[in-house]
């Protein structure tokens, strides 16, 4: 089985799955080390604001554009990065699939048995 018959043998459900998997890798890779240290150094900037004893209605806003930019730059963070890990998890099932057609054309009425008896007492 070459590449061009593992890239039509690509299924709907095969796409699905590198569509969810790259999206959990993405949504866990908006909220990284950066963000983390822009989150404290805006609730640093909040903390001395109010020390300083300045007005409520200039530190709320400093805190809300603070939490604004946060939650945008881990959006774009993870929005760039989502096409990366969709090729990634759609290669990877293209070679599963490419590495199961491969085992089940080499493989014998006895392995199959054998496997099939050892994942049955799993």
């Amino acid at each position: 089985m070459d590449e061009a018959e593992a890239t039509q043998q690509v299924s709907p459900e095969m796409e699905q799955t590198a569509t969810q998997r790259a999206s959990d890798r993405a949504s866990a890779a908006r909220w990284n080390l950066d963000i983390a240290i822009f989150s404290f150094a805006v609730l640093i900037i909040v903390i001395i604001l109010l020390f300083q004893e300045i007005r409520i209605e200039i530190v709320a806003p400093v805190a809300l554009l603070g939490l604004a930019m946060v939650w945008l730059v881990g959006w774009r963070q993870g929005r760039q990065l989502y096409p990366r890990f969709y090729d990634e998890e759609l290669s990877k099932l293209k070679q599963a699939l490419k590495k199961t057609g491969k085992e089940a054309a080499e493989e014998t009425i006895e392995e199959r048995v054998q496997r099939a008896l050892r994942e049955r007492w799993r």
